[in-house]
């Protein structure tokens, strides 16, 4: 099984998006396998975001990632990357299909509600920044035999 890394934003949290947002990866049938909810240290930011710091924007970004707490949670299931990354919708809201937590939920790029690792690489590396692997829960959930082949 494939796991992947997301995090719901300060801009998710403080609309009351968390509960709802994760509702949907479960019905779909993923599995949640770690969750944090807190404030991002600086340490974790500057190293989750380490391409971006010599960008322009990355000043405000870590400004507004730090804001306030955020709900971060490793999912496990079959195509779970693309998947989730479907179900999020584009970066930009306006471009974001109805349906997707960002076509649903999100009014600007910079406050954009989720965030999702864009490739099973990514995954391994984000899950890793923010997760130990003593963290990660292995389990069966009871109706993994009526999802998967």
């Amino acid at each position: 099984m494939e796991r992947t890394f997301v995090m719901i934003k300060p801009d998710g949290i403080q609309r009351g998006l968390a509960g709802g947002i994760l509702s949907r990866f479960e019905m779909k049938g993923f599995k949640i396998v770690a969750a944090k909810f807190g404030i991002l240290p600086e340490a974790i930011v500057d190293k989750h975001y380490e391409e971006h710091q010599a960008k322009p924007f990355f000043p405000g970004m870590k400004a507004y990632i730090t804001s306030g707490p955020v709900f971060r949670f490793v999912l496990e299931g079959e195509n779970v990357v693309a998947t989730v990354r479907k179900m999020n919708g584009a970066t930009n809201p306006a471009e974001a299909a109805p349906g997707t937590v960002r076509g649903d939920y999100a009014l600007s790029i910079g406050k954009n509600v989720i965030h999702a690792a864009d490739s099973p690489t990514s995954a391994d590396r984000e899950i890793g920044i923010h997760f130990a692997k003593s963290e990660l829960v292995a389990y069966e959930k009871i109706d993994e035999p009526h999802i998967y082949d």
